[in-house]
Order: structure tokens, then C-alpha cells, then sequence
């Protein structure tokens, strides 16, 4: 499950940012009459077509796992957040039906009508991925249901999927889509400026999901300082993982690297008072350390590590993304002279990658600094797993079927990456 949505999330982010930049795009070749923002607004589309019907293979594979895999939860807690997986559904299919009409409407359709088609797209594709971090909130935060004699009882799926962890997460992801869009799309094109193509195609095609990702970049810093406070709140066991903390500490410090043995963190960099700064906005605030909760109820030693380093990569890349968006500005004024600027250049065409691995981190972080826990403090993923023994068995199926999606989605991108320029795009 964690390979299949570490696969499927890349995919699924793209669903997200992407037609609104094609939307753009369109909006802007009409009201400006150049005809550079159609070709791109046309090959963007058929990228976005590409990506969706991958993406559709790799999302039903997970939905499938969440049954076959997952039994001992989904018999429990099915209808408790049964809800957000339904509205997904209804997303995925109003996504689906405007997509083709978008992909198939460009000559039937007016310019005005083809545009408003595209809408839907844009505000299913963010509302799907709402839906589906409202469920992975509610394991970190459950609500909407009671216990009476081990059974469920007393469910309300609106109060589980509008639980107390939804606003910041949902925030979190929809904005890190949005980045990983921005920057992955940038990125390409400034490989191609790096070799010697400075033609006004991949002048916008390099800076309009340039300018939409560093845009977002401190927003998404302060959202993120949001989200680690609200696990400070929710979840006080995570966020001691993410950081590293053996103990509760009045006053902790933010650590920065370093690895978790033996119940401490060796070898960090510790900014005095900084996590109590960070986390409760006191310098001497209390911070709830791992050793507040049982050995089996926290993160082993291996995945403190593992969290924790997640953690700062998460920060460290956001960061790093807000430096590129100053350098972007500096330079600004002197736009017509970015294209030349290589090491510029080289950083753009690295942020893709890096975005991915900020992203990535950031959902290991939430998942593995919730163990043992699937459902914080409710149930424990020994007790949510499928017992059918022989099941790990279609791990090795799963990896087959994931190589070959792959190696098919990189033939096709490649392919229509190098198709030229004609005039037939506009």
C-alpha cells in the first residue's frame, strides 16, 4: 500500500495543478491573441490526458488494496469513512467526463465554452484530493462514531470526515500539488533552455508554473507551521518523532538531523527553545516527549529516525524552494536575462525532483510517525491488516504492473516531448 500511494500520489498531484495551468494558458492565448500560450495550452492538455488515464490504473489499484489489504479496518470503520472515498468517486467521474469533452472540443466547441469546460476539471481535481486527505485526517484525528460493547455505534460520517486534523492536511497537500506541479513542469523546460532552447515556447513554459509554484512556496510554509502545530495538538507522540524528543521537555529544542537510538537523538544540531518556539509559540512552552506514552504505543527507534529525517528534508526543500523564488525575483527585472543565468537554470530543472522528495517525505512523515497506530490511539495496524497468509505474494505482481506503467508513461511523455512545434498546435 505505501509503494502503490507513494506511486500513485506523484500522479494524482498533477491532476491537481495541471489544468489549471492549461486553463490558464487558454485564458491567456485568447485574450492576448498569442498564439504561443494555445500550443502550449493544446500539449499541456494532452500531458493532462496522459497522466489521468495513468493515473485512473494506479487509483484503482489502490482502492482495490484498501479492501484487500486492509480488513480489519474497512469491517470496522467502512462506514465511518465510507463518505469521502464516495465523494472522490463523484469527483473522479466529473473529472473524467469534462476531460474528454476538453480533450475532443477543441474545434467543436467556442473558444468561451471550451474554457468553461475546462473549469469543472480544475475544481474536480482539487476536490478529489480533499476528499481523500479527509480520510487519512480522520486516522489522524478520528471522530463522528462511538464504541458500546466493542461494536460501532453513534456514527456520523460528516463529523469523521470534518474532523479537527482536515483543514490543515487537505491545505497542506492541495498546495504541495500545486508545487510539485509547478516545479516539475518548469523544471523540464529549463533542461531544454540548458541546451540551447531560448525560443519564446519554452520561455513561458518555464515561467508560468515557475511563477505559480514559488508563488505558493510561503504560503506553504506557513500552512506547514500550522500543520505541525495542529499535530502538536492532535497528535503530541508524532510530532516528538518528527522531532526527535525522548523526552517531555520544558522549553525543547528544535534538533535538526542526527539519528534516534537507544531513546535518544545523537549526533542533531539543537537550536535552543526552538520546537517550544515552533510548536506552542512560547519559548518555554512544554513539549510531550516519547517517553510520555508506552514503548508499544510510539514509533520504534528505526522509525523515529526515519520520521525525523523525512521531516527536515520536508523543511529543508521548502526552504531551499523560498531561496529559489528569491532569486527569481532579484532577478526579475531583468526577465529577458533569466534564460541565460545557467546556474538559474540548473537549480529550476533540479526543483522537480525535489519537489516530489518534499512531497514524499512530508507523507512519511504523517504515516510512519503515526505508528503503531492506524487509527491514532483507536486501532494498531497489527489489528487492520489482512491475516491471509500468502498475500505478500501480489507485492511482486504489484512491482510488475507499476515497471510497466512507468516505462509505458515515460515512452509516451518522451514521444510527445518530441514532437516539433507546428503550426497545426495553434
Amino acid at each position: 500500500m505505501g509503494f502503490s500511494l507513494g506511486w500513485h500520489i506523484i500522479i494524482a498531484c498533477f491532476g491537481v495543478g495541471l489544468p489549471g495551468l492549461v486553463l490558464f494558458a487558454e485564458w491567456r492565448a485568447h485574450r492576448t491573441g498569442d498564439k504561443t500560450y494555445l500550443i502550449l495550452a493544446k500539449r499541456w492538455a494532452k500531458v493532462l490526458g496522459v497522466l489521468f488515464a495513468v493515473g485512473a490504473v494506479s487509483g484503482t489499484i489502490v482502492s482495490f488494496e484498501m479492501g484487500s489489504l486492509w480488513a480489519g479496518l474497512m469491517s470496522k470503520y467502512g462506514e465511518v469513512i465510507g463518505l469521502p472515498f464516495a465523494l472522490e468517486g463523484f469527483a473522479f467521474f466529473v473529472e473524467a467526463i469534462f476531460l474528454a469533452i476538453y480533450l475532443y472540443g477543441w474545434s467543436k466547441l467556442s473558444a468561451k465554452a471550451h474554457m468553461w469546460s475546462a473549469v469543472p476539471i480544475v475544481i474536480a481535481g482539487i476536490a478529489g484530493t480533499f476528499f481523500v486527505v479527509c480520510a487519512n485526517a480522520w486516522m489522524n484525528a478520528p471522530r463522528g462514531f462511538t464504541v458500546s460493547h466493542g461494536k460501532i455505534v453513534g456514527v456520523n460520517p460528516w463529523q469523521a470526515m470534518f474532523n479537527p486534523a482536515f483543514p490543515p492536511e487537505t491545505t497542506h497537500m492541495i498546495l504541495a500539488a500545486f508545487m510539485v506541479t509547478g516545479f516539475s513542469m518548469a523544471s523540464v523546460y529549463a533542461v531544454a533552455m540548458l541546451r540551447g532552447k531560448h525560443d519564446r515556447y519554452h520561455r513561458l513554459g518555464l515561467l508560468i508554473p515557475l511563477t505559480l509554484a514559488v508563488i505558493i512556496t510561503p504560503v506553504q510554509i506557513g500552512v506547514g507551521d500550522w500543520a505541525a502545530a495542529s499535530v502538536g495538538d492532535l497528535q503530541p507522540t508524532k510530532l516528538a518523532a518528527m522531532e526527535g524528543l525522548s523526552h517531555t521537555t520544558k522549553g525543547a529544542p528544535e534538533a535538526l538531523l542526527g539519528y534516534y537510538s537507544n531513546g535518544e537523538l545523537h549526533d542533531a544540531i539543537k537550536i535552543p527553545q526552538g520546537l517550544s518556539l515552533l510548536a506552542k509559540h512560547k519559548i518555554d512552552a512544554t513539549v510531550q516527549g516519547l517517553d510520555a506514552v508506552p514503548a508499544t504505543d510510539r514509533p520504534s527507534n528505526p522509525l523515529v529516525t526515519v520520521t525525523h529525517l523525512a521531516f527536515d528534508t520536508m523543511v529543508f526543500v521548502g526552504f531551499a524552494f523560498f531561496g529559489l523564488g528569491l532569486w527569481l525575483a532579484l532577478i526579475w527585472k531583468k526577465r529577458s536575462h533569466i534564460f541565460r543565468h545557467k546556474w538559474f537554470l540548473r537549480a529550476v530543472s533540479l526543483s522537480g525532483i525535489a519537489a516530489v522528495v518534499a512531497m514524499e517525505c512530508g507523507w512519511i512523515t504523517t504515516e510512519v510517525g503515526r505508528q503503531p497506530w492506524i487509527v491514532y490511539n483507536v486501532m494498531k495496524v497489527a489489528s487492520a491488516v489482512n491475516p491471509v497468509h500468502g498475500i505478500q505474494y501480489g507485492y511482486y505482481a504489484l512491482l510488475l504492473v507499476y515497471a510497466i506503467l512507468t516505462a509505458v508513461l515515460i515512452g509516451v511523455l518522451r514521444h510527445l516531448a518530441k514532437q516539433p512545434i507546428e503550426e497545426h498546435d495553434t
